[in-house]
């Protein structure tokens, strides 16, 4: 699975910044490979094939256009943090795009989502019961296959970050998996600290949330992924178990943000 984001100074949940190569004009698809190659590298320091690393190219703020670059480039797996943009752009794209929803995602938004996106194939950003419990009846209001979830899990104990405290990912696995037929609990997501200084320490308590939520379960690990890792640290999350990393600026460029000043 070859193919999950981050940004600059005012960057909203879900992603995050990394200076470095600024992928406009054409340059995105370079940009890509580059990045692909970077996760090559990691996945072998790791011990495992690349294949088992899912890139998703966080496209928040970029236009159409520059995502078909990529798209035509050969990616297909691409995620957006606002309902409002992944509705207006996705229908002018082709639809054998994997969009990952990986931003905060409130609950007046599900519908939306999930009417207005039909190939979106992973929400991200499960954080509660309520959510979990609104996809769940909206995906079976449609009568589409089963949606893929991760958990969000805030590894860090920040405020501002959403996700639910890691003793409560089993108790919230366990909901998804067991009350929630028309989802499929698929695995765990985390933010990691803005300054990149403890992300080794959240991305060892995701690891271990995995360890508890797949015992709870009765699953293998491999059956649970990890989604964890953007543009600042993606190769160490990978070197530490990631299945899922979200890349953003680094392949599209530094974010831009028109309405705010």
């Amino acid at each position: 699975m070859n193919n999950p984001e981050d940004t600059n100074n005012s960057k909203p949940e879900g992603e995050e910044a990394q200076p470095g190569m600024a992928a406009i004009d054409g340059v995105a698809a370079a940009a890509l490979h580059s990045v692909l190659q970077r996760v090559h590298q990691a996945a072998e320091r790791s011990g495992r094939g690349s294949q088992r690393i899912r890139v998703v190219a966080v496209s928040k703020t970029k236009p159409v256009s520059l995502i078909r670059q990529v798209y035509d480039a050969g990616h297909r797996c691409f995620g957006e943090n606002y309902v409002q943009e992944i509705v207006e752009k996705a229908p002018q794209l082709p639809d054998d795009i994997e969009w990952h929803f990986i931003g905060n995602l409130q609950s007046n938004k599900v519908k939306p989502l999930i009417t207005g996106v039909l190939n979106v194939a992973v929400v991200e950003s499960v954080d509660d019961q309520k959510i979990a419990n609104l996809l769940d009846r909206v995906v079976g209001s449609i009568g589409r296959k089963p949606l893929k979830v991760f958990v969000q899990v805030n590894t860090s104990g920040e405020e501002s970050k959403s996700g639910v405290e890691p003793s409560g990912c089993v108790e919230l696995a366990k909901h998804v998996s067991l009350s929630c037929p028309n989802l499929e609990f698929s695995g765990l997501m985390t933010i990691g600290m803005l300054d990149y200084s403890s992300t080794p320490e959240n991305f060892k308590a995701l690891a271990n949330c995995r360890t508890e939520v797949c015992k709870a379960l009765g699953i293998p690990e491999e059956q649970c992924e990890l989604s964890m890792g953007m543009s600042a640290d993606f190769e160490q999350a990978i070197e530490m178990g990631s299945t899922n990393v979200r890349i953003g600026s680094v392949i599209f460029g530094p974010r831009e943000y028109p309405n705010k000043k």
